[in-house]
């Protein structure tokens, strides 16, 4: 039996998905989820096979470095990124190196192709939608730093500063110096500006 985690936004379609997922004899959804920060619990507390997740999902961390602490706290589990091939921005070459550890697939993929997609992962074998792929080892590499996007994430969200501080435990002056760093790395003039960079390249 596969043990699948869900991470989707929108009820409608976690629910849609986590039922075309139970009518399989060989997968078993462990729990549905709506936000970034739900996942890592989940995982560690689940211990699933598969985690599938999508990629515009709200909530910290970033979506590359939630990849990366699954990988390292949860080993047995792969991920498999669900993401719109129209968008603007893409994840960056980071996770398409993290096959078969992490797998791409596109949202207008056919219901079988989740399936197997599922089924492939848990076996260890690579998921890579080709375009997706394509569009993802060609992005720019991200220059922040995890804490440096762990603080624009929350900024972009419109967290203020001080909310901002409070929940990184860190302090105000603290912030407002990733902040300057943030905007320095991005080339940009301003923070709105550097948050439009970041957001259009694929860093938060």
């Amino acid at each position: 039996m596969i043990r699948v985690v869900l991470a989707q936004r929108g009820m409608l379609i976690r629910r849609a998905l986590a039922q075309l997922l139970a009518n399989e004899d060989d997968l078993h959804v462990v729990a549905e989820l709506s936000r970034c920060d739900e996942v890592l619990p989940a995982a560690v507390r689940e211990r699933p096979h598969v985690a599938i997740i999508d990629y515009t999902l709200p909530g910290s961390p970033v979506i590359q470095v939630l990849c990366a602490e699954l990988c390292q706290k949860v080993p047995d589990c792969r991920i498999l990124m669900i993401l719109d091939r129209t968008m603007p921005t893409l994840p960056g070459a980071a996770l398409a190196r993290m096959a078969p550890k992490v797998g791409l697939l596109a949202t207008d993929a056919s219901p079988f192709q989740l399936v197997d997609s599922v089924r492939r992962l848990a076996r260890g074998l690579a998921v890579l939608d080709v375009d997706i792929a394509v569009a993802a080892l060609s992005a720019t590499a991200n220059p922040l730093t995890r804490r440096e996007q762990q603080v624009l994430l929350l900024v972009t969200e419109g967290t203020p500063t001080k909310e901002v501080a409070a929940r990184l435990f860190l302090t105000d002056g603290t912030v407002r110096n990733y902040l300057s760093r943030i905007t320095a790395k991005t080339g940009a003039r301003t923070l709105i500006e550097a948050v439009k960079r970041a957001q259009e390249a694929g860093w938060v």
